[in-house]
């Protein structure tokens, strides 16, 4: 069954993929029409089975949430993209398509789904509420991005479309506030049903994340962290601390009693996940004394980063950091020259012909909640508070309870260094510099070793996509 929606899903993809680029240039054309497709129940939960299989493509990269952070270095192989090199320009800038064809398949469902009969009006609720949930994240990741971008709640399902501008920031946090809130209000449960599907609990973890970006980059209110605490205490009803934290992204412990929300992958169902890129493949490491303790690959792996410097050094301001071994492995000869830095934290799973990269991309856990709820304590000035957070976390990590200096500062630096060891590969590091940043506790250009003064915070938009569509402006600074 789940095969067979993956193949309807590809029917109507390919029917309505135009559709959204009609945000760029392309009349969109269509061989089956919406009006043929939705007709049932089925139509909808196999549409919404395709949507978080294109929601799961667009978050397996680290492009635009880790690659301008300070996470990685240079591997052995290939190139370092430009948003790490910091070298983004019009001509070269990445597009935003991809993130607006799920936008686009999120608004056919909200359209459509209402006006279907479904067997139990809680199935519909969960379907709205998801997608509610999905098309909130995806703005949130352009929001974060590229800061100002165009809202578009309806499918683009003729050529009459106007092309839209750009919206103020502070327009679409509240466009996201309003869908998360949304779902939070259509959930028919309060806990889990799947933990590769979204849930009121996703989205409680989702509405904090949301609210710090609001007080700290876009100038919100002491009510927005305190709303920020209270989703993250929500988000973690019923969840508990790994003991082992490597266990979190084990393959044999997918989706336990941590995660919170995860998209799911499976061996010869979905190419490789993207840790792949900090990887080697096997040449690499035929010397190494310890090769077996690698999570190499005969193919499919491809070193193009390296775990950095700066990163190790996070891990060695404690010698008792459980995590680092979990996160970063070092390749050494019988000389003890070091041959490579790979990534440990995401090993995939070794079968007979080859290694696989199949960790699901864990978008939510309770430990970044606890530091959600340690940073807005922080912010709001309330630092005994904040520091009891950040030490259930050292804990679990077995490293001493944080006891530096306790001003606002100084505990808000602890946190942002916590994040680092802990949401390492994570997808969280840029954001994290950003929303630091923006909140006074660091200078971002500072922290990345290959970023100059002058370099914008958020990606250009394609000189040719403003060619063709003359109602959007050039991100600042380019």
């Amino acid at each position: 069954m789940k095969k067979f929606y993956s193949i309807l899903f590809l029917m109507i993809a390919l029917s309505v993929i135009n559709g959204c680029q009609k945000i760029i240039d392309i009349k969109p054309e269509s061989s089956i029409t919406n009006a043929n497709y939705w007709k049932g129940e089925g139509d909808v939960t196999g549409y919404l089975t395709g949507t978080y299989t294109s929601y799961r493509n667009v978050m397996n990269t680290t492009f635009y949430l880790e690659d301008r952070g300070d996470e990685f270095s240079p591997g052995l192989e290939s190139g370092m993209s430009t948003a790490w090199q910091h070298n983004l320009t019009p001509q070269n800038a990445p597009n935003w398509l991809d993130f607006y064809n799920v936008i686009h398949h999120c608004n056919l469902i909200l359209k459509y789904a209402p006006a279907i009969t479904f067997s139990q009006e809680a199935n519909r609720n969960r379907i709205l509420a998801q997608t509610k949930f999905i098309r909130a994240h995806i703005y949130f990741i352009l929001l974060r991005s590229w800061g100002d971008v165009p809202i578009v709640t309806e499918p683009t399902e003729n050529a009459e479309r106007e092309m839209p501008a750009r919206s103020k920031s502070t327009q679409v946090v509240e466009f996201i506030l309003n869908d998360i809130n949304d779902a939070i209000g259509l959930f028919p449960e309060d806990g889990f049903v799947d933990k590769d599907k979204a849930s009121k609990q996703a989205a409680y973890a989702l509405k904090a994340d949301i609210l710090l970006w609001k007080a700290k980059v876009l100038s919100g209110s002491d009510d927005d962290l305190a709303a920020a605490i209270t989703a993250a205490d929500k988000a973690t009803v019923g969840l508990s601390l790994e003991e082992d934290f490597a266990r979190i992204f084990s393959t044999d412990n997918r989706n336990g009693k941590e995660v919170i929300f995860s998209l799911h992958f499976m061996k010869d169902e979905k190419s490789d996940q993207y840790s792949r890129q900090l990887k080697p493949r096997d040449l690499f490491v035929q010397t190494a004394v310890n090769k077996n303790d690698i999570a190499f690959a005969v193919s499919g792996a491809r070193s193009q980063y390296a775990p950095s410097p700066k990163l190790e050094q996070a891990f060695l301001a404690n010698s008792k950091d459980k995590r680092m071994n979990a996160s970063i492995i070092k390749a050494t000869d019988a000389a003890n020259k070091v041959l490579g830095v790979f990534d440990n934290k995401m090993r995939g799973t070794l079968y007979p012909d080859n290694r696989y990269y199949d960790n699901d991309i864990v978008v939510y856990r309770m430990a970044e909640m606890i530091l959600f709820k340690a940073e807005a304590l922080a912010a709001l000035n309330r630092n005994s508070e904040a520091i009891a957070e950040l030490n259930k976390v050292k804990q679990r990590a077995g490293i001493p309870n944080y006891s530096g200096p306790t001003d606002k500062k100084s505990v808000e630096k602890e946190i942002l260094n916590e994040r680092f060891r802990e949401l390492y590969l994570e997808l969280k590091r840029w954001p994290d510099l950003l929303r630091f940043h923006f909140g006074g506790t660091i200078d971002v250009r500072s922290e990345v070793e290959n970023m100059n003064q002058t370099v914008p915070l958020f990606f250009p938009i394609p000189q040719a996509q403003i060619d063709i569509n003359t109602n959007l402006t050039q991100t600042d600074g380019y």
